[in-house]
């Protein structure tokens, strides 16, 4: 069991909302993080979001990510989870990856809940008789009933966050990455996700998580790596990082 980055660089081209059209200067700089190249090619500027990382990994160790907004950590996590390709570097594992990131990751909008339930436990890697072991208890926890026979694009955010969430943590994962920015419905049902993701981390052999709260981090990890600008600025235990990121910040 191991996950393994080596010099690992991801770079994109920024453009604005309407075709080819750049954003300017100032809105680059007031929404990105990273290290913004406004000479890239075709004259397009580039957001470098992550530069040079180098992460080795393996069974028992439980990483946190920590850094301000836009330091590169949701960005980090995809490459992890193999949904974002590094442009340069090379990204390895052997175990079950499973992530944990926008509720919204791997839906097919078209189809039902019940055959997002299908698809998502095959992408997480699971044969058609696991798939129906689990369905009863994914199900169950959606709370979503005869919702489950509608498109999910019919879904509101909270109900396709419900979905995405129970097939996410149905399996025992391998490695497990986790943004702290998913959701899993209103308040009412928060609570109850709470306790399946804590057992849900729990059984991970591999975890990385990236999170501002740093109970949480204590609580799951014993690493910690610091990103600003797309590099890792330090990395040691979580205590120690965590202090030195807050001394630095206050």
């Amino acid at each position: 069991m191991y996950l393994q980055l080596d010099n690992v660089h991801v770079s994109f081209p920024v453009f604005g909302s309407s075709p080819r059209r750049l954003l300017s200067r100032e809105s680059l700089k007031s929404v990105l993080g990273g290290v913004l190249d406004l000479e890239g090619p075709a004259n397009a500027p580039v957001l470098h979001a992550l530069q040079g990382i180098d992460l080795h990994l393996k069974a028992g160790d439980r990483l946190a990510l920590v850094g301000p907004n836009g330091a590169g950590k949701s960005t980090l996590l995809r490459v992890l989870a193999r949904v974002l390709v590094p442009t340069m570097g090379r990204v390895r594992s052997a175990g079950k990856v499973i992530p944990l990131l926008s509720g919204s990751l791997g839906m097919e909008m078209d189809a039902t809940g019940h055959e997002n339930i299908d698809i998502g436990c095959l992408y997480l890697g699971l044969s058609r008789d696991e798939t129906r072991k689990m369905r009863e208890s994914i199900v169950a926890f959606t709370e979503l009933g005869e919702f489950l026979d509608m498109p999910v694009r019919t879904y509101s955010a909270g109900m396709m966050s419900r979905l995405s969430f129970a097939i996410a943590t149905a399996a025992d994962p391998d490695i497990l990455v986790v943004d702290e920015g998913i959701g899993a419905g209103d308040a009412a049902f928060q609570d109850k996700a709470a306790i399946r993701l804590q057992q849900f981390m729990g059984r991970s052999q591999i975890l990385v998580v990236a999170s501002h709260a740093d109970n949480l981090l204590r609580r799951f990890c014993d690493r910690a790596i610091w990103l600003e600008k797309g590099k890792i600025k330090y990395s040691g235990g979580v205590d120690e990082v965590i202090e030195a990121y807050h001394a630095e910040t206050r």
